[in-house]
């Protein structure tokens, strides 16, 4: 199975939501990153047939999706960011009924109802109105739903938005288990979402691509650049003004900062190794010039 985006625009008047994007993955977990407004969704959106792109191409297995877009919906399983529920259904109800939605079988469509409330863990709760599910109970009945048919190709659209940290840490880890014969990507503008999971990282801005490689050279990217410090409250303050922070601590001794520059931002900064996050706002920072790829 191979995903293909060759040169994919889309413009909204003078609007560029996305500019000349192009990547190619067979399975993988990609983690989609950037910030609010840089782009995810619309793309996403395109690559699920859900919109066109005002130029460019979207293929896959070689099928141009703009005129044969029914050999990717068959295999595609979507969970999109705003994702709406019957609260009347039961958690089981509810999937059978998507099941029959999406065509499958009578018996086929009970198996995998069944199959994937124990997968996302809700098999003690399937039963109950989803009136009664948490945030991340939704989120999981979100997942099944979109691996009801089986996909080849998951896209799951900040999926953790709003769940506490427990349930995020459940999620991301289910999401990993999914990942041995399909292509699952996943958009977030959380980086610790993606730290443990993905294989390949795509960071976006502006509608841009500015960086598409994996985890490991992205951290790479940033070695010899993060540095942290133990500072009073006005030099936190002015490092905070005059540098890009990945984390500040308020301690009894002072302000722990997490700082990430090319130079020492102070004579009280130690080097240290970097984590995701900080080689994600790296690229931030230097990314004037995309490098679509």
């Amino acid at each position: 199975m191979e995903l293909c985006l060759e040169h994919v625009s889309k413009h909204y008047g003078d609007n560029q939501a996305l500019q000349d994007i192009s990547l190619r993955s067979g399975p993988a977990m990609i983690g989609l990153v950037g910030p609010n407004g840089a782009g995810k969704t619309t793309l996403m959106r395109i690559i699920a047939t859900l919109l066109p792109p005002t130029t460019g191409e979207v293929r896959w297995n070689s099928q141009d999706t703009r005129h044969h877009g029914g050999i990717l919906r068959q295999v595609l399983g979507y969970l999109p960011q705003e994702f709406g529920i019957y609260p009347e259904l039961t958690g089981r109800q509810f999937l059978r009924y998507l099941a029959a939605m999406k065509g499958l079988p009578h018996l086929l469509a009970r198996r995998r109802v069944d199959l994937l409330l124990e997968v996302v863990n809700l098999e003690r709760v399937a039963d109950q109105r989803l009136t009664t599910y948490s945030g991340g109970m939704k989120q999981r009945i979100g997942i099944a739903q979109a691996l009801l048919n089986d996909p080849e190709l998951l896209i799951v659209d900040e999926p953790t938005a709003g769940l506490d940290p427990e349930e995020r840490v459940r999620f991301r880890t289910l999401l990993a288990s999914l990942t041995a014969s399909r292509i699952v990507l996943l958009s977030t503008h959380i980086v610790g979402d993606i730290e443990a999971v993905a294989t390949r990282v795509v960071v976006m801005r502006n509608g841009r691509l500015v960086s598409d490689t994996t985890p490991a050279a992205l951290l790479e990217q940033a070695q010899g650049k993060v540095w942290e410090a133990m500072v009073d409250a006005m030099t936190a303050q002015h490092l905070q003004r005059t540098c890009q922070i990945s984390a500040l601590v308020q301690k009894s001794s002072g302000i722990h900062l997490r700082i990430v520059s090319v130079n020492s931002p102070h004579e009280a900064a130690q080097p240290v190794e970097p984590n995701l996050e900080d080689a994600y706002l790296w690229v931030m920072e230097t990314s004037d010039t995309p490098a679509n790829g």
